[in-house]
């Protein structure tokens, strides 16, 4: 057994099984505490919700609880194991939610026949949170199970495999392109996978700007064209007029390549292909469809990231859920719409720009960082990251009318 394993299996084993805990927040040492804490004194607030459920939010915690909630469908990268083998995975993505934004999560693993089973149950029991993180739910259903619940349900309803990683993607892809001096209306980008996460990234990448019929997009079959016949209506919105059919075709003078596939996909004969300073996002996890060390032994124009942490330029979605949800829950937004994700995506990349301070660097392991070719996304452990995105993104519920409260002072 390699130490990893080991060392992962006793962290979620010792000393207590699991990650996350239920925490009192009133005092509850003596029996004038529980009159108020339960019966009779909790009638009163339940009277006061009775007559203004808004008042949910001032007598109990809704307001800053995100619900996780899979069927475990695609967990990781690991395929479908089912509920309960994504437990972990869920209360690892609670823990984030309590570490990075102080917002109270619980995991929630749903055993369903049919998607619109799964639906029913959530919605069902949506009411309950102020948020609802959907987690490693497979495509094409993914989609449909998002789309039911945002129109079904009155609180945010957020599917962070698809938008999180859309969103981090496209931070540092605007960075990267600055870098190489390229315009995002310009570039031609070949992306490699065309599940949740790769059709999401692109469409964010639209509306930043980047020109639909300069994308190509492959799934296992190759390059999604209109000539195909086998496509689902989410592929189809990527089916380009194109003659080429293979990775070899797209790649030639593509100026970016996105991978959100699997591991070895993209070699070195293929990276050659590319235009002068291209921009490699290989972000399948654990192992990229290049390795870096690979790719710039044969291009020293390249700016590339992957989703692993032991290498520079980390895509990882920690650095937007949990700040995406904060920003949400503390205007009452009832969605989170395209001006909240796009709002993040430039709260991210400036922050990327400006200097870090030293207690990042030190958390970091790093003895410097400024923005370039190996910094064009903050690191998950900058604090600064909380404050910055959670205001981008609740100025712009503010600003796009789906928030019930103003802006809190502490933003100011």
């Amino acid at each position: 057994m390699s130490d990893l394993k080991q060392r992962a299996l006793d962290y979620h084993a010792y000393p207590t099984p699991g990650k996350i805990a239920i925490e009192i927040t009133k005092s509850a040492e003596t029996s004038d505490d529980l009159s108020l804490a339960y019966s009779p004194g909790v009638a009163e607030p339940c009277r006061e919700i009775a007559a203004d459920a808004e008042n949910v939010y001032k007598y109990t915690n809704k307001g800053n609880t995100v619900a996780v909630i899979t069927n475990g469908s695609a967990v990781l990268g690991l395929g479908n194991l089912g509920p309960m083998a994504s437990k972990p995975v869920m209360e690892g993505k609670a823990l984030l939610f309590k570490r990075f934004a102080n917002i109270d999560s619980f995991d929630i693993e749903v055993n369903h026949k049919t998607p619109e089973e799964f639906i029913n149950t959530v919605a069902s029991i949506a009411d309950t949170f102020g948020g609802i993180n959907l987690e490693d739910i497979k495509a094409p259903e993914c989609f449909v199970i998002e789309k039911a619940l945002q129109e079904r349900c009155k609180i945010p309803v957020f599917h962070d495999d698809q938008h999180g990683t859309a969103i981090v993607t496209a931070a540092g892809m605007l960075n990267a392109l600055d870098i190489q001096g390229k315009k995002i209306q310009d570039v031609v980008i070949v992306c490699l996978g065309a599940g949740a996460a790769a059709i999401a990234c692109m469409e964010l990448l639209i509306q930043c700007g980047a020109q639909r019929e300069k994308i190509y997009m492959l799934d296992t079959k190759g390059v999604i064209h209109t000539r195909r016949s086998d496509l689902n209506e989410y592929k189809t919105l990527f089916a380009n007029n194109t003659d080429k059919r293979t990775l070899d075709d797209a790649i030639d003078g593509a100026d970016v390549f996105v991978g959100v596939s699997g591991p070895n996909l993209l070699n070195q004969q293929q990276l050659l292909k590319m235009a002068d300073n291209p921009v490699v996002f290989a972000c399948s996890n654990p192992d990229p469809e290049i390795k870096p060390e690979l790719a710039h032994s044969v291009r020293d124009d390249l700016i590339m990231a992957t989703g692993r942490s032991d290498y520079p330029n980390q895509v990882n979605n920690v650095l937007c859920f949990p700040f995406i949800f904060r920003g949400a829950l503390d205007v009452r937004a009832g969605k989170i719409n395209n001006e909240m994700k796009i709002a993040a995506v430039h709260a991210i990349r400036t922050l990327a720009k400006e200097s870090v301070p030293q207690s990042v660097l030190e958390a970091s392991g790093e003895k410097s960082l400024t923005f370039g070719r190996d910094y064009i996304i903050p690191r998950p452990m900058d604090p600064r990251l909380c404050h910055n995105v959670a205001k981008a993104v609740a100025q712009a519920a503010v600003n796009s009318g789906v928030a019930a409260l103003p802006l809190p002072e502490k933003y100011s």
